[in-house]
């Protein structure tokens, strides 16, 4: 089992064509992702090589979904054209769209996950290395080969330190990791995820990732203490960050006690929650949590 994304998963890859899309369709591919195609009005028609597998070029979602029933998106498009990309995505009926772009303005991307929310579709992100399910899908660009299938699952703002818990974790390995991004808006949230990984029988500890800003940590919180039976493992970045700077993400700004590291993990604590003081000590816990169990 897994959330969201399945070796069953078709993937379209909106700006397959240009450079980062190539380069990260291929880590994909050969990670056993199933890319169905990828979009690019001006290359309609096309195919690209990527080693030993052709991938076709459509014209828009749409046309790409008739043809292959795809139901992931994953989107490799500059910040001016995302909201156009998630939009058409939404439009053709896409279960999942993964906003991989970095950048957006914050008014694109309230307008996109309000408007893909009524269409039905989930985002992941923006601004988010998107999400692996270890042995069956990778879509967005997690690096596939730190970890292994297991039963650990991972929701992180971070990219980096999903990477980090990944690698530390390697040894019991994941369902599923998911990076939500760090911006102020994002489409799929902590408790999204901690949902769906509550709903998973092959998930049997959680661990939740955060950073200063805002108040998700807070409101992941009051979620688990009345929804999630599992056991949850956390960390926040950002203890020595200065008071009143932004920092790394966009939506990392602390004013006052409100967003600061201390207050998420004492509302977490709150909660049953270990939280880790270093990423190293993160994974120490889950290692103790799972002994227990």
């Amino acid at each position: 089992m897994a959330i969201y994304l399945t070796k069953e998963s078709k993937v379209l890859v909106q700006g397959m064509t240009g450079g980062e899309g190539m380069k990260h369709t291929r880590r994909m591919l050969a990670a056993g992702t199933n890319v169905v195609g990828g979009v690019n009005p001006r290359k309609a028609g096309r195919t690209v090589d990527f080693d030993d597998r052709a991938v076709p070029v459509f014209g828009s979602v749409a046309d790409g979904m008739r043809a292959t029933g795809a139901d992931v998106s994953v989107v490799f498009v500059p910040p001016a054209f995302a909201k156009t990309a998630v939009v058409e995505a939404a439009d053709a009926g896409i279960g999942l769209a993964v906003v991989i772009t970095e950048g957006i303005p914050v008014h694109d991307s309230v307008a996109f996950t309000a408007y893909a929310e009524g269409k039905g579709t989930r985002i992941v992100g923006p601004n988010c290395p998107g999400l692996i399910t270890p042995g069956q899908s990778n879509a967005g660009i997690i690096p596939a080969d730190i970890t292994k299938p297991g039963r650990i699952g991972l929701v992180s703002k971070s990219g980096t330190l999903t990477y980090q818990l990944m690698y530390e974790l390697r040894d019991i390995g994941f369902s599923t990791c998911v990076g939500i991004g760090g911006d102020p808006v994002v489409g799929t949230t902590h408790i999204d995820c901690l949902a769906a990984f509550q709903d998973d029988p092959d998930t049997e500890l959680i661990v939740l990732i955060g950073e200063i800003g805002g108040d998700a940590e807070e409101r992941a919180a009051a979620y688990l203490r009345e929804h999630v039976t599992k056991p949850v493992v956390g960390y926040i970045a950002g203890f020595t960050a200065p008071e009143g700077k932004t920092m790394g993400h966009a939506g990392a700004i602390v004013s006052g006690s409100s967003g600061t590291a201390a207050a998420k993990k004492k509302a977490l604590e709150a909660v049953g929650v270990s939280v880790g003081s270093t990423p190293t000590e993160t994974a120490k816990l889950v290692l103790a949590r799972l002994e227990d169990r």
